[in-house]
């Protein structure tokens, strides 16, 4: 599984605007409607918060990936922001997030949205992975750099 077959370079914002969570997934869900004009965007956010309610999707080290899954898909769709000065987002670690990648899924391909949440998970385990991310000046230097950091693995 590549991110790159999953996410757009259209579907990366690479300063949010939102200040809280709620604001974040609302950011996040509008990209993903907006390369997948079959989602509505309000069912989006409502499932994404749903989700967050049974735990955070935060996992520290300043990520989270808020992930759901809706009927209408029949396929993976993915979205990436990034807020510099982070966002409290209920993370293990307690820190603020700044790297989000959101992730819908067919409601069922289990195998298939696991299998995009420990990509994810792994590539953001390296601290240089993550510090690329944060220092990447515009859209497309965030996407190449996601390209070769999938192409590694």
């Amino acid at each position: 599984m590549n991110i790159t077959s999953i996410l757009r370079s259209d579907a990366i914002l690479p300063e949010l605007k939102a200040k809280d969570k709620q604001g974040v997934i609302q950011e996040l869900a509008g990209l993903i409607a907006q390369v997948e004009p079959s989602i509505d965007v309000e069912q989006l956010v409502k499932i994404l918060l749903e989700r967050e309610a049974l735990g955070s999707t935060g996992i520290g080290s300043g990520v989270a990936i808020p992930h759901g899954k809706l009927s209408q898909l029949d396929h993976i769709v993915a979205a990436f922001g990034r807020s510099k000065p982070g966002v409290e987002f209920d993370s293990q670690d307690g820190e603020p997030a700044h790297l989000f990648f959101a992730l819908v899924a067919p409601e069922n391909t289990a195998g298939l949205h696991l299998k995009a949440l420990a990509k994810l998970s792994r590539l953001l385990k390296e601290s240089s992975f993550r510090d690329r991310l944060m220092k990447a000046p515009d859209t497309q230097t965030v996407y190449q750099i996601i390209k070769e950091e999938d192409e590694k693995s």
